[in-house]
């Protein structure tokens, strides 16, 4: 009963949202969008058929409570299936999807998380705790609904290498909604936002992870849990920790239920809205004009009401903020941004060094098999991602209500994965372009050298973009719901009058709440066009004026029907980002286009991705090898050709600007917001006055272009002729495997 309640809310929510998010698409379609267009190439098919990491493990085996070595496999989907043994004769005994799992490393964070999901129930000291781990090294899968998940490695080492691959499957599996679809996605995560803010939950919410069937499994099971463990938790029998077992899989079992149940009615929901969808687009573009005017006409009404209390609102409890979150968010994501870039230029230089010594073309193609698969290789993408663990919002969190940073962790390192991989893959078709030109080890050389330059520069352009993007995401997320909450008291009960100003034949694309929350939004977004928020810095005003472009405007041509982090429309795209809110990491759209890659996550937990799409890797870079990572790492050529410093990029140029002509950035790390948003040069010194809103704001400020040599920059091409610090032959071994005392590990 309480299931089919939530359900049958959710859907009427879905079947509002799928009306505007159609209108949205539609609009977007026929008026289009500027923006800059990413110089890095994106790979359109994802790469499949390979293992992303694999080795021995102990599980525990709840049923007979043994631990038992298993062979455990990642493939490219990221479901972890274990196997008996290496030989992989049997069917595998277990298929896990990670989608809303934690990884634990210590006995004593789980126990803690158990006693804290059944409350009065916790071991008497001296009794045997519900886990015991046979060596210090254990890795836990925990998840607030589903079964619970135990391994264990015999070192440190081990340790920390799966604990790498376990964050990254859950990173992979929480991006579960495919943001291909411009309708689908942006109804649901809108649909959810609109669900839970009924409910006066504002803010972040944890556990939107998965496909859409598990993020509804969530949904329930947030109002379903409080009361099953109300009614089962005093019927539970025996000691501590037996109760505390029957619990998780009494938990589980009601997971797998509603589960079912959600898949059911999503799936009718969704084919109700698809037989009415002909109909509705074809309303949609005979009445465009009426529809926008008409919003537009609702828009004034709601804005002379709300602007006044949502202005005073964001001056005192939001403008004095904004400087500290930025401050926040740009320090971590830069340095992370800047190991994407050293990991990569340290690979392609080590590969350049190994390929002249050991035998020139003939060792490339191996090598380059090894290198296309470095952004999806969780031990050496480590390091970037790890630099997101310094983010801490301190006194901001609680202030505004953001349960976690692990919403705004887990985008910022999917951004650095796809950043790394558009990086990889345009190397890789540009080496593959000069292959037939090249004569001897030397030129071979040279071009990587030259391409590995040409790749570094656009890489800092677009990683400019990409971390503006998550800049203004993060902070819409952040601020939003904040407002959203504290006018609620006085804003939201009046909202119904405004009803009687929508046309009945237009009612299915314009909704009150939407457009409020455009109203509101707009209030935040003139408040930091002011440059209040930003101090002195210009980098920072920079940024909040393209917060502005961003979200109103010729920029954002479909309107803001859902504005808040439930939905962006990337400028230069024609897809709908999944929200930055959802930690449904879900949601990967590079800045400018491109396909995102979509990750099918299995139906439940415990159930494997079944694989799908085609290879596209070039003829030059086949799938399958490891990249060397310790080649030619101490010679002194191998730094980075360009320094770090504080420099602001030149990537300010108008998105129509040849290619060839964009000059790198200075800075691998700096947060230098593109011009290329702005198509014309306002001087630094004027800050123009707050723009009306809804009017198109004053362009950004440029940097005149300026190429100049780094100082103290080395030419990269010394790299060439240096020696590799592999014994030669080193790379030769037998593709993928290892072994070791520790066990068999196969990395690609």
């Amino acid at each position: 009963e309480k299931t089919g309640k939530v359900l049958g809310e959710f859907c009427r929510c879905y079947k509002e949202q799928f009306g505007v998010a159609l209108f949205n698409s539609v609009r977007y379609e026929i008026e289009g969008a500027g923006g800059p267009q990413p110089q890095l190439l994106h790979r359109k098919v994802p790469l499949e058929d390979h293992v992303i990491y694999s080795g021995n493990i102990f599980q525990y085996i709840e049923e007979n409570k043994k631990w038992r070595n298993r062979f455990c496999v990642v493939p490219h989907n990221y479901g972890l299936v274990l196997y008996e043994n290496k030989l992989r004769e049997l069917p595998p005994r277990v298929l896990v999807n990670s989608a809303g799992y934690k990884v634990l490393t210590s006995v004593e964070q789980y126990l803690e998380l158990v006693n804290n999901s059944l409350p009065g129930v916790t071991p008497k000291s001296g009794h045997s705790p519900i886990l015991k781990c046979p060596t210090d090294f254990p890795l836990i899968l925990w998840h607030p609904y589903a079964r619970h998940y135990y391994f264990c490695v015999m070192t440190s080492k081990e340790q920390e290498k799966w604990r790498a691959v376990f964050q990254d499957c859950v990173r992979h599996c929480n991006n579960g909604i495919s943001e291909d679809s411009r309708v689908e996605a942006p109804a649901f995560t809108d649909a959810i936002r609109m669900y839970r803010q009924s409910r006066e939950q504002y803010g972040t919410w944890d556990m939107l992870c998965g496909n859409e069937t598990q993020v509804l499994s969530n949904l329930v099971m947030e109002e379903l849990l409080p009361e099953l463990r109300s009614a089962i938790g005093p019927r539970l029998k025996g000691k501590a920790p037996e109760r505390q077992r029957t619990w998780i899989q009494v938990s589980d079992a009601v997971y797998r239920m509603v589960y079912e149940l959600a898949k059911v009615q999503y799936d009718a929901a969704v084919a109700r809205c698809e037989q009415e969808r002909p109909q509705l687009e074809s309303t949609i573009r005979t009445d465009m004009d009426q529809i926008i005017t008409s919003k537009e006409h609702l828009a004034s009404k709601i804005r002379a009401f709300v602007l006044p209390k949502a202005e005073v609102c964001v001056r005192n409890h939001v403008q004095p903020y904004i400087s500290s979150i930025l401050e926040a968010l740009m320090t971590p994501t830069s340095q992370g941004f800047a190991e994407v870039r050293e990991v990569f230029f340290k690979e392609v230089t080590d590969m350049n060094m190994n390929v002249v010594n050991e035998g020139g073309l003939e060792k490339l193609v191996e090598y380059m098999e090894k290198l296309s698969h470095l952004a999806f290789h969780p031990v050496k993408m480590q390091s970037c991602y790890e630099k997101m663990d310094q983010l801490k919002l301190e006194g901001l969190q609680q202030r505004f209500d953001v349960s976690s940073t692990s919403v705004f962790k887990q985008r910022a390192q999917i951004h650095m994965r796809q950043q790394m991989d558009d990086a990889v893959y345009t190397f890789e078709t540009l080496l593959h372009q000069e292959l037939g030109k090249l004569q001897g080890k030397d030129d071979l050389c040279k071009s990587i050298q030259r391409i590995l330059e040409r790749v570094l520069k656009k890489f800092d352009y677009d990683s400019s973009t990409v971390r503006k993007k998550f800049f203004r995401e993060a902070l819409l997320q952040i601020t939003i719901p904040f407002l959203l909450k504290k006018l609620a008291p006085t804003c939201k009960g009046e909202l119904a009058k405004f009803q009687e100003l929508i046309f009945e034949d237009f009612a299915s694309f314009i909704l009150v709440e939407n457009t409020y929350e455009e109203v509101v939004l707009q209030s935040v977004m003139k408040d930091i066009m002011q440059g209040r928020a930003c101090g002195t810095c210009e980098d920072r005003v920079t940024l909040c004026r393209v917060l502005w472009h961003h979200w109103t405007g010729r920029e954002r041509a479909t309107p803001a029907s859902s504005p808040v982090p439930g939905a962006e429309v990337p400028s230069g795209t024609g897809t709908r980002a999944t929200p930055a809110s959802s930690p449904v990491p879900g949601a990967e759209v590079p800045s400018g286009g491109g396909t995102r890659r979509a990750a099918p996550a299995p139906p439940v937990p415990g159930a494997e991705v079944s694989a799908g799409g085609q290879c596209a890797t070039p003829a030059l870079s086949p799938v399958g090898a490891e990249v060397p990572s310790g080649a030619g790492r101490e010679h002194p050529a191998a730094a980075s050709p360009v320094p770090r410093a504080d420099v602001p990029s030149e990537a300010e140029v108008p998105h129509a600007t040849p290619r060839s002509s964009v000059p790198a950035s200075p800075v691998s790390g700096a947060d230098v917001p593109s011009g290329a948003e702005v198509p014309h040069v306002t001087p630094r010194s004027s800050v123009p006055a707050s723009p009306v809103p809804g009017a198109e704001p004053p362009s950004v400020s440029s940097v005149p272009h300026v190429t100049a040599a780094p100082p103290g920059g080395q030419s990269p091409s010394a790299a060439c002729p240096q020696s590799s610090d592999k014994e030669p032959g080193e790379p030769g071994e037998p593709r993928g495997s290892t072994e070791s005392g520790e066990g068999v590990q196969t990395e690609f």
